[in-house]
């Protein structure tokens, strides 16, 4: 397409397409898992690894990825297991932990492009928004971004884990947010920066797949299904100013 075409309604992801969180949740995630793999000899963890296997995926599928991937076997134990708990869920809830304190210590700015781009849909009127995302901390980083009031409909992992709702790459979540707005996959845009999520939109049939290559590759995004992949969302916004007059 020439001109962004936002349709009827744009589903955003949250970390790394309105927010810089997925910086915090790198951070993170090496934090707990470089020498939790250290003291098993496994081979070492690499900023690779986040988006290979744990990158828009729910908490403890991400950790039950990345322990696949170097063959570590770990009982899955429960939500409520201590972050001091060798399992997947103790493993999740550590990680949880640390992007906590990170987190209310130094809160978080929103993308200053992507606030650009949520004002040119505003302006041009007509499109609804919605924030899909994997993680159960998505309400709190939208009220220290200072962007709760622009969305009605927030489909986060309390959301999914209330309704029994499938992560990414299942494309479930986003078709529930679209279903929640009243507007058809086919009239809605994916907004992604993570294979998963990416995947997700394609095996929805959604409208459109627009990719923000924060770091997981242009080419691997469009090989992923994305129809059109970014660098910034900034870049799009003449594009919607320019549809609407």
């Amino acid at each position: 397409m020439t001109t962004f075409d936002p349709l009827d309604a744009v589903l955003f992801d949250l970390d790394g397409v309105l927010t810089p969180t997925a910086e915090v949740h790198m951070r993170a995630w090496a934090r707990l898992f470089e020498p939790f793999l250290a003291e098993r000899g496994a081979t070492a963890y690499t900023a690779q690894d986040y988006f290979d296997y744990i990158d828009g995926k729910p908490r403890y599928e991400g950790v039950a990825a990345l322990l696949t991937s170097r063959g570590i076997d770990l009982p899955y134990g429960e939500p409520d297991d201590s972050p001091d708990a060798d399992t997947v869920c103790g493993l999740g809830n550590r990680k949880n932990a640390v992007f906590t304190a990170v987190l209310d210590a130094d809160g978080v700015a929103p993308y200053p492009g992507s606030v650009a781009f949520l004002d040119a849909l505003a302006r041009r009127g007509g499109v609804q928004v919605a924030v899909v995302s994997s993680s159960k901390n998505a309400r709190p980083v939208l009220r220290a971004a200072g962007l709760m009031d622009r969305f009605t409909v927030i489909v986060d992992g309390v959301v999914a884990a209330e309704h029994g709702i499938p992560g990414k790459p299942a494309p479930d979540t986003y078709l529930y947010a679209a279903k929640q707005l009243g507007v058809p996959a086919s009239r809605a845009v994916v907004v992604e920066d993570a294979h998963s999520g990416v995947e997700a939109g394609h095996a929805g049939h959604f409208g459109h797949v627009l990719g923000v290559d924060r770091g997981a590759g242009r080419e691997s995004l469009l090989a992923k299904g994305a129809d059109t992949v970014v660098e910034d969302l900034a870049e799009l916004v003449d594009d919607v100013n320019g549809a609407h007059a």
